[in-house]
């Protein structure tokens, strides 16, 4: 699954403000209803309340706004694959819903999965699962959760959001046949 997608913005999409170092944002991907491309918007808190998303939003989160540093490289956050999006919600400091806690365990399977984190255990209380991911041995807590149909089709809703909604397959049209033809004549 990838996406491209702008990079955290540094004002806010609604009043237009610019970001303060260590200030809470609201990021939003949503699903144009008219384009359907997937955008990021980013929000201060108080002002998501005056937000009218364009669209179906597919996943929001709460994280501190960091002013970039100079020498990091934006284009690379640029690309939004299942691992930067896991890596973005895991984050410990962002606070996520109940359904995007369903999209974080979804995107642990997959990534599990594919040897990209791998899973070390639960924590101490038993609550939630512990992964490391394995390029930066970083470990990300995902809670606990039934993978019962219920949920798989809640994820199913959701990453329709954000990969679009599966391609129907229309009605082929139906082609007579040629009719023969007679030996000799074309």
């Amino acid at each position: 699954m990838e996406l491209n997608l702008p990079a955290l913005a540094s004002t806010c999409f609604v009043s237009g403000e610019p970001f303060a170092d260590g200030e809470r944002v609201v990021s939003l991907l949503v699903r144009h209803q008219d384009n359907g491309e997937v955008m990021r918007y980013d929000l201060k808190v108080p002002a998501e309340s005056q937000f009218e998303p364009p669209g179906r939003v597919a996943c929001r989160w709460i994280h501190t706004f960091k002013v970039r540093v100079a020498t990091e490289n934006p284009e690379r956050e640029l690309k939004l694959t299942a691992e930067n999006l896991f890596l973005t919600l895991a984050d410990p400091s962002n606070e996520l819903s109940e359904d995007d806690t369903r999209l974080v365990q979804f995107l642990a399977l997959m990534l599990e999965r594919k040897r990209v984190i791998k899973p070390k255990g639960r924590n101490d209380d038993g609550t939630k699962n512990v992964f490391e991911h394995a390029k930066t041995k970083q470990r990300y807590e995902v809670p606990v959760g039934e993978l019962d149909p219920a949920f798989f089709v809640s994820v199913q809703e959701q990453l329709s959001v954000l990969v679009g909604e599966p391609k129907s397959k229309a009605a082929e049209p139906v082609t007579e046949a040629p009719a023969p033809t007679e030996p000799g004549n074309p």
